[in-house]
């Protein structure tokens, strides 16, 4: 039998042919994004500033990433447009995500939220995970866009080029880390509604309740000036998973309120510098109030996910609920309970200091406790021991005279 037509051809490619084979699909995969916004007149201006600061040129040379791009109509609102020409290219490369995700993807996305690297990032003029965008899902299903600067809601999706380059339009301009200090100085923004964010949010009615009962929220919006704040909500569902024996509802007011501020760190975390944090021992809002060292929460990495440690739970972040700068918040799975108050024989005030030894200070003990020194229930333990044992031996001795005596006398 003869060798098939196709067998015979293949046979006949040189290795410089077969190279250029191979390498010609990725050739082809390069991005035309001019080619792609073309066919889309409503984003014109859009493809136009890609075009005029260059990133155009930048992705011609990629295969595999998601454009965010903004409509004529929503882009006009944006004030960022004055910028120079490089700070409008970095705005741009910020809505290059370097991943392509589908829309069935994107649909999929969990509720704790997806990082996704942007060009904007691998400029190096990024401070650690800030060049990157977060894309979350509201439990209505909206997917929204993330920065620190401010949010997106994802419209429809554009055009796709399967496995290669996915385009979306959202209704506004994100803009990184950094870019709107001008913009703030000129129009400082109103504080953030905690309550109401809380209240858009769902499925936070419990914390939502404590926090006006406490007066505590009031707090918090004082504290979003300067650094910021981070927020973990625990979710309805987390409250009602409390056991019978951790006795929350029953503290007092003013505890009640230490365990709300426990909940708060005193500078703005958006989920990326969460989970690239560097000192994993972070102080909250209570320990202001309490002291250093003291409700102190350790945040970490664990499985993909941020995770929470207060030393007697563990909890980690669900979604994001809110992230605008200088405020994010976030679900947690398990209401964090502060290990000064719920760890077994918790029961001291947590806004004072630990008592003092009594015996410690008694005139008899006026000499410094060593390293060995045993507690003061323990030293009276081993005062009546030694007595008994000194009597004890003094009637064996006894005996033992008697005994001896009565020899003699025989």
């Amino acid at each position: 039998m003869g060798s098939s037509p196709r067998y015979h051809l293949i046979s006949h490619y040189t290795p410089t042919n077969l190279l250029i084979l191979l390498i010609l699909p990725f050739v082809t995969a390069a991005i035309n994004v001019t080619s792609i916004l073309q066919a889309h007149p409503d984003l014109s201006d859009f493809a136009r500033l890609l075009v005029t600061t260059g990133v155009a040129s930048e992705l011609s040379g990629r295969s595999s990433l998601t454009l965010l791009v903004v409509p004529n109509s929503y882009l006009a609102r944006s004030s960022e447009l004055g910028r120079s020409a490089g700070d409008t290219a970095d705005v741009l490369r910020y809505h290059v995500l370097l991943e392509y995700l589908s829309w069935s993807e994107l649909r999929r996305i969990p509720a704790s939220g997806k990082l996704v690297t942007t060009l904007y990032q691998t400029t190096g003029r990024a401070a650690s995970n800030l060049g990157s965008v977060n894309l979350t899902r509201s439990p209505s299903g909206v997917l929204i866009a993330r920065s620190p600067a401010g949010n997106a809601t994802v419209l429809s999706p554009i055009a796709t080029i399967p496995y290669n380059a996915s385009v979306l339009a959202v209704d506004a301009l994100l803009i990184p880390s950094g870019f709107d200090l001008a913009a703030s100085e000129a129009r400082p923004a109103p504080a953030v509604n905690i309550s109401r964010v809380l209240a858009d949010g769902h499925d936070f009615n419990v914390a939502a309740s404590m926090l006006a009962a406490s007066g505590v929220a009031a707090e918090f919006e004082a504290d979003e000036r300067g650094a910021g704040i981070t927020v973990f909500v625990p979710t309805d569902e987390a409250f009602a998973e409390l056991p019978a024996t951790e006795r929350l509802q029953s503290l007092p007011a003013d505890r009640k309120a230490v365990v709300l501020r426990f909940h708060v760190l005193h500078s703005y975390y958006p989920l990326g510098s969460l989970e690239s944090i560097v000192n994993p021992v972070q102080p909250t809002l209570a320990t202001e109030d309490t002291g250093a060292g003291r409700f102190t929460l350790n945040i970490s990495r664990v499985n993909g996910s941020v995770a929470i440690d207060t030393g007697v739970i563990q909890a980690s972040i669900t979604r994001t609920v809110f992230d605008q700068n200088p405020v994010a918040v976030f679900a947690v799975s398990r209401v964090l309970l502060p290990r000064e108050i719920f760890a077994k024989g918790a029961h001291a005030s947590p806004l004072a200091p630990p008592p003092l030894d009594p015996v410690a200070l008694s005139p008899e003990n006026d000499t410094p406790p060593t390293r060995l020194s045993s507690p003061p229930g323990l030293r009276t333990e081993i005062k009546s021991g030694s007595a008994a044992r000194s009597i004890a031996t003094a009637a064996v001795k006894a005996c033992c005279i008697a005994m001896l005596y009565l020899l003699v006398l025989r």
